[in-house]
């Protein structure tokens, strides 16, 4: 059973937007943080956006205001809503959940957003 399952990513033009999400299975429990990262060519993994149990959210300054990550604790689910998308956003997007002292990563998802 894969740990994490992640959807939504895709090519979009500037200005356009984007929805990920990433579930979590059944194998992963007692979940903490949930999160995004994102990873650009020659750059290093870098965090979005994550959100905590109780909902406490932590952004990126480049994505505060175009960005929203959600989460659904009753189904191990976390979104991240990318809006007015611009291309320096590119990148593969990694869901990351904090489980029992453990870091899980999903397989990475690629968002491209053309000028």
């Amino acid at each position: 059973q894969v740990p994490l399952v992640e959807s939504g990513g895709g090519l979009v033009q500037a200005g356009g937007s984007l929805r990920l999400s990433c579930a979590a299975s059944a194998s992963i429990f007692r979940i903490n943080a949930m999160g995004w990262y994102r990873q650009a060519p020659g750059k290093q993994r870098e965090l979005v956006a994550d959100i905590t149990t109780g909902s406490v959210t932590t952004y990126a300054d480049s994505v505060k205001g175009r960005f929203t990550i959600s989460r659904d604790n009753a189904k191990n689910t976390v979104n991240l809503q990318m809006n007015s998308l611009k291309p320096e956003d590119t990148g593969v997007y990694y869901c990351n959940v904090h489980s029992r002292g453990i870091y899980h990563w999903g397989q990475g998802t690629q968002v491209t957003v053309s000028s």
